[in-house]
Parts: C-alpha cells; sequence; structure tokens
C-alpha cells in the first residue's frame, strides 16, 4: 500500500466496479481512480487485467471476415494454399482459419493500450470500426462483479474449522443427539460452538459428524416435497441477468429460450427459440436436458451461421430459471472467448414474461401432445414441424408468415442455416398426423 493513499482494506463493491468502469471510458489513469476510491494503484490495475474480458466487433460493414486470423498482413495478403493439404484450392489464405498456423511470414497485431495501462479498450479514441486489432479486451463492471461473487462464493465453501474442532464438536453434539436432543436445544445450551441452528443441520445433512439424519426425530418424519420443475440453485448468476436488468435495455428485437420435455422413458428435449422481431420459431432435438447439451447446440448454430450472425441473432436471449440454463458464461462466450450473446432470467413462475414463445409451444403441442414420447423423434422430425408452424400466418404479423418475415428481415442464407423452408397454405398440418404420416 502507498503511504499517499490510506486504504480501506475493503472488497471492492458493484458501485466501485462502475466507477472504475466509467472512469475507463473517460480515459482516467489507475492512480486517480485508485485515489478516489482509497486503493492502491495496483490494485486497480490487477482488477482491469484480472476481470476483463475478450470481446469482438460485431458491427456491419467491419474488417473482420476471418476471426481466427490475427495477422498484421491479412488486408492485402495474396497467399494461397499456404499449407498444401488441398493441390487445387484457390481460397485465399487470409480467410482461411489456420492461417496463422502454417504461414511463415505471421506476423501478430498487437496494440499497445493492451499490453500496458489501461490494458482494456475502454475509452479508445479509436471508433471499433476503423480499429485493425482483431482481439480486443473490454472491462464490464457487472460482468466483473458476477466473477468475484462466483469466486468469493467457492471459497466460502466447505467448513471453516480445523480439523480438531470439528472433532471436539462432534463429542460434544453426537452424544447429546443420541440423546433426543434437538440441535436447537444443543446450541441454546452450548453457545461457545459458535454456529446457528442451521449450520449445525447442514453438517448433520452432509454427513461430517458421527450423528445422522435418522437420528433426528423430526427430520425422519418429513418427506421432501416433489417438485415439478427443477430451479437453477447457484443465485450469483442471476446478477445483472434478472428481468428488471433486461427491461433497463428497453429492447425491441430479442430471441426467448425454453425447453419442451418428452413423456417418462425419454431423456431427449426440444430447446426451443423465438425471434420475436419476426415470430420466427426454431426447435433442436437434444439426447439429454443438460447445460452441456445445451452449449452444444449454441456452438452448432455458430458454426452454421458465423460468428458474426449468430451475434446479431442471438445477442439478448430470455429465458427461464431452469437448471440446463444454469451456466450462462459458457452460452454467452464461445470455446475461444469470444462473447456472442447477453442472456436474460425471468422471474420465479412468471412464463408469461416470455409469453409469445409460450403461445407458440401451443402450436408445437397440437403436433406434440403432452405425454407424448420423443424417443424416436428425429430433427428431420422437428424441422418438418417447425417449417408447418412458421407457415401459419399470424395476426400480429398483419397476416403475414413468420418465414415471410424472417426471409426479409435476415436473408435466404440465414434460414439456410436452420435448414427451414416454406410450407404451401393449403398443406400446412398442425396434427399429429403430420409425423405419422411421414414416418
Amino acid at each position: 500500500m502507498t503511504k499517499l493513499i490510506p486504504g480501506n482494506q475493503k472488497h471492492l463493491s458493484l458501485d466501485d466496479r462502475l466507477y472504475i468502469e466509467h472512469q475507463l471510458d473517460l480515459g482516467t489513469s489507475f492512480k486517480d481512480i485508485a485515489r478516489f476510491l482509497c486503493k492502491d494503484p495496483t490494485t486497480i490495475s490487477r482488477e482491469v487485467k484480472k476481470r476483463r474480458y475478450s470481446d469482438w466487433s460485431h458491427a456491419k460493414n467491419t474488417l473482420f471476415l476471418n476471426a481466427k486470423n490475427f495477422c498484421v498482413h491479412r488486408f492485402h495478403c495474396q497467399k494461397t494454399n499456404v499449407c498444401n493439404k488441398v493441390l487445387s484450392c484457390g481460397v485465399k489464405c487470409r480467410s482461411c482459419p489456420s492461417c496463422n498456423l502454417y504461414c511463415k511470414d505471421f506476423e501478430k497485431e498487437q496494440c499497445t493500450r493492451l499490453d500496458k495501462p489501461p490494458f482494456v479498450c475502454n475509452g479508445c479514441p479509436k471508433s471499433p470500426r476503423r480499429c485493425t486489432v482483431a482481439h480486443k479486451y473490454r472491462y464490464n463492471a457487472k460482468a466483473a462483479d458476477r466473477r468475484y461473487r462466483d469466486l468469493l462464493s467457492d471459497c466460502r465453501s466447505g467448513i471453516n474449522m480445523t480439523q480438531k474442532q470439528l472433532h471436539d464438536m462432534d463429542n460434544l453434539v453426537s452424544p447429546l443427539i443420541g440423546n433426543g436432543q434437538s440441535p436447537y436445544q444443543i446450541i441454546t445450551n452450548n453457545p461457545e460452538l459458535g454456529i446457528s441452528v442451521r449450520t449445525l443441520y447442514s453438517y448433520i445433512e452432509r454427513g461430517i459428524l458421527l450423528a445422522k439424519n435418522i437420528h433426528l426425530k423430526r427430520k425422519v418424519k418429513f418427506k421432501p416435497r416433489k417438485t415439478k420443475k427443477k430451479q437453477i440453485t447457484n443465485r450469483s448468476i442471476f446478477i445483472g441477468r434478472t428481468y428488471a436488468d433486461f427491461l433497463e435495455r428497453n429492447l425491441s428485437s430479442y430471441t426467448q429460450m425454453d425447453t419442451v420435455h418428452s413423456a417418462k422413458g425419454s431423456s431427449k428435449t426440444l430447446l426451443t427459440f423465438l425471434l420475436t422481431e419476426c415470430k420466427l420459431f426454431l426447435a433442436f432435438l437434444m439426447n439429454r436436458n443438460t447445460t452441456g447439451a445445451v452449449k452444444l447446440v449454441f456452438n452448432r448454430l455458430q458454426q452454421r451461421l458465423g460468428i458474426h450472425d449468430f451475434s446479431l441473432i442471438f445477442k439478448y436471449i430470455l429465458t427461464d430459471r431452469g437448471p440446463e440454463f444454469g451456466d450462462p458464461d459458457s452460452l454467452e462466450s464461445d470455446s475461444s472467448g469470444v462473447r456472442r450473446s447477453n442472456i436474460f432470467y425471468c422471474d420465479p413462475m412468471m412464463s408469461g414474461q416470455k409469453g409469445s414463445l409460450e403461445q407458440t409451444h401451443s402450436l408445437l403441442r397440437n403436433v406434440l401432445p403432452k405425454r407424448t414420447n420423443f424417443e424416436f423423434l428425429t430433427q428431420w422430425d422437428v424441422n418438418l414441424i417447425v417449417n408447418n408452424i412458421n407457415s401459419t400466418p399470424r395476426e400480429s404479423l398483419g397476416g403475414r408468415t413468420p418465414y415471410d418475415m424472417a426471409a426479409e428481415k435476415l436473408g435466404a442464407d440465414v434460414l439456410k442455416a436452420f435448414q427451414l423452408r416454406p410450407i404451401p397454405p393449403n398443406e400446412v398440418i398442425l396434427k399429429p398426423k403430420l409425423i405419422r404420416f411421414n414416418r
């Protein structure tokens, strides 16, 4: 700690991080930021460098045609077939993902702002459209605070006592529970334990003590309640991603996301999307209802569309609090760390906040009624159902179909990447026989 700045020995709060982000945008130095927050400049430097995130310019008319090409010569290079893998390859190497690996003249483009303070693009006078550096970094206060909360939660998990202290507590508590005393009675009569009643119940539940749940008479009497749908248990991910945060953006166009489950006996699930601007409905078959399966669908869509189109279509996603969406960081960024979307969550028990998708599910259920087993369903069948739904005129679109609206706004190439095609009006079927007739 420098002698010039008296530190307060406290962790950075969300307000502190918002101040850091604002001052970085203004071009303020770390020393001036630290003086205002009563911190050491190295604290601010570590905060920015540690919690900055990789960003990519998705603006229209961008200069970057290949997200994996970081060569300074990529704009004027005319080389072809540098890797010698395909003899007749006439494609320019600068558009190939493996260009930097095989080219002997590769020279990575560097930016001094990223190698020394401020280490981020915040406050850079150069416009993102004119900046040629492919790999950018930004500091976002809310994202940095989420990472801090996750780290703080992980550090605080476990038992905050030594092995000897745990042994002494077990020798006191377990015999008393064996004598029929309740945890509340034990904590009240033995305040030197220094733990709460809830903590003692947690220790017994986790098997840390010799006493078990079976020794608690009231614990044995009560059976765990059956819940219809599991929800995300890690509440820290909702910071900056709540429905209130979503409304603050005042978006006119975004994507709603949900899942449709099969009947008992099958683990297959449908991952569904609705593009609110054109009412385009998408559905993808997953073998399991897990976060990994959802991430796999995201990666496949990015591969089909490209990072630019994917980020435009799925830039903002509103979904419920199902456990399959419990890892938003892996969905918001791809494997290389490039940010591709922003996920927000509806309030608990408020499915009407994404009512457009829920209403479209009613059309889906006309073809796949509840208690329908998805085990023998294929993605070809799902695409057929989706095509019929998207070929149905909507009153909200002035009698036009979602397919026509999407073709006008997104283009034919995007619809082709989604594997969609129009169905003639008089051939649209929204009954279970649609799938039965195509078996």
